[in-house]
């Protein structure tokens, strides 16, 4: 297993910094972005003003869109200046240029391939375990994604995420006790305002089993879509992985789509459904509401009783 010590990915990171003028500008920008808390039962929703991030979140994803513009996760079409380093599996870890964290990696497959969460589970697992110290996020083609048409997973610091510190003292107290047959635990969580599956295993192989099993049954929620909606956090920490699902129906609320003053542009990514909304324009980190916050996870989340049916299905299946 290859391992990349902490000190090694942020020596990287400062020398991309130093030599790679928009890397510098966009990271230095960070001291400036703002930042505000919205207190619920028992967790927070962190919101971010970060306007560097328009581009991707307001990116146009569309087939007709991808297929006009060259893919800048492909070798031939990044900077000069953006350096990398090899990764196992195929894979090339980057320092993102627009960054959400004050540590944000993009790990891009070296070939140009869509985005797929089925087929390359054991590769997020695995670079979690890489990656130590860092939460490894997956956005699907219609879920956050800005390069659908490219494979890649990103990475930054643990702990960024309230998902990061909350997990334990919400599995305690609202999370319920999906599975557990001695190789893996599943927990699931309707009062998170957005809905959540969490799988914890000691070994690699049992967390991409488990995945693979609900993705099967929230595939057939969607069958028309290329691949079921869902964004993904994987952490390794003290010798056990954890892996965190949020299935989708939807790919960006109303209020992305509204005109004026009702015009919210947000569109949830991993980080989103990890708990840090991330607005990039300044009127909307400034009027967003604790009423929008619920609609926009209600909105894009499963509803209740088809989050109530997948996770059924799923529990009758594992404990066979």
């Amino acid at each position: 297993m290859q391992n990349i010590s902490k000190e090694n990915l942020q020596a990287f990171l400062n020398e991309q910094k130093e030599n790679w003028p928009l890397a510098k500008t966009n990271y230095k920008g960070l001291d400036k972005v703002e930042e505000k808390e919205f207190q619920f039962e028992g967790f927070k929703i962190k919101v971010q003003f970060n306007p560097e991030r328009i581009k991707s979140t307001a990116a146009k994803v569309d087939k007709e869109n991808i297929q006009k513009r060259a893919c800048f996760l492909c070798e031939a079409n990044r900077p000069l200046e953006q350096g990398k380093i090899d990764l196992e599996n195929n894979y090339s870890l980057l320092v993102n240029p627009f960054p959400i964290l004050k540590e944000h990696f993009t790990i891009s497959k070296n070939d140009h391939i869509d985005q797929n969460f089925v087929n390359h589970i054991s590769e997020m697992v695995c670079l979690s375990e890489t990656l130590e110290g860092y939460s490894v996020f997956y956005n699907g083609p219609k879920s956050g994604a800005s390069a659908p048409d490219h494979m890649h997973f990103q990475a930054g610091e643990s702990d960024f995420m309230p998902i990061d510190t909350e997990y334990f003292e919400r599995k305690k107290n609202y999370g319920k006790l999906v599975t557990w047959n001695g190789r893996f635990e599943v927990y699931r969580f309707n009062h998170y305002l957005r809905k959540m599956i969490s799988i914890e295993a000691d070994r690699a192989q049992d967390i991409v089993n488990a995945s693979k099993i609900f993705y099967r049954f929230l595939e057939k929620l969607q069958p028309n879509e290329t691949e079921p909606m869902l964004n993904a956090i994987c952490v390794f920490k003290n010798k056990k992985y954890r892996l965190h699902i949020f299935p989708r129906k939807q790919h960006r609320p109303s209020q992305f789509f509204a005109e004026g003053k009702n015009q919210l542009v947000i569109s949830p990514g991993a980080v989103d459904m990890g708990g840090v909304i991330i607005t990039p324009r300044k009127e909307d980190f400034d009027k967003i509401t604790k009423e929008d916050i619920i609609s926009i996870y209600k909105q894009v989340s499963l509803d209740d009783l088809v989050f109530d049916k997948l996770c059924h299905d799923f529990t009758k299946l594992v404990m066979i």
